[in-house]
């Protein structure tokens, strides 16, 4: 049975999307995962792009509501929160037994300047994201002392 896994900031448009896709790509046969916000709005543009430049496509994702996937009595392993150190209290708590984990990272719709000057900030997070995320998996599916696959 695959770990059930929630990923959540506050407007589902950047860092939770970058999570959720990136964990399917890199491990998605192991984990049943999705990402939401607290306050849904739409997908950061410049997000899209930089995940392209990865080779995934998020452009056709939806924002979903934190709040619904609670109401609908969604449950998790693990409820992964992305908001910044700023935001970080604005992020939902859910109930059940599942492991909660925050990992902050940088808000992309903050991000201020040229267009080129955003997207080389949200490729920094992208890759803290991915890099934060590959530690995870490793330690979570491999065997302790065997070497790291991804």
């Amino acid at each position: 049975m695959k770990q059930k896994v929630l990923f959540v900031c506050v407007h589902n448009s950047a860092r939770s999307q970058m999570a959720e896709a990136f964990l399917k790509q890199m491990a998605g046969g192991r984990f049943e995962v999705e990402s939401a916000g607290l306050e849904p709005g739409k997908l950061n543009p410049v997000a899209v792009e930089v995940m392209k430049e990865s080779g995934i496509d998020i452009s056709r994702n939806k924002t979903k509501s934190a709040i619904n996937l609670f109401k609908k009595g969604k449950r998790y392993d693990y409820v992964i929160t992305v908001c910044d150190e700023s935001q970080s209290g604005a992020c939902p708590v859910f109930s059940g037994r599942g492991e909660r984990l925050h990992w902050g990272f940088d808000d992309p719709f903050r991000f201020e300047g040229t267009h080129e000057e955003k997207l080389q900030q949200t490729r920094r997070v992208r890759d803290q994201i991915k890099e934060t995320l590959r530690h995870w998996i490793s330690n979570k599916i491999s065997p302790p002392n065997s070497p790291n696959l991804l």
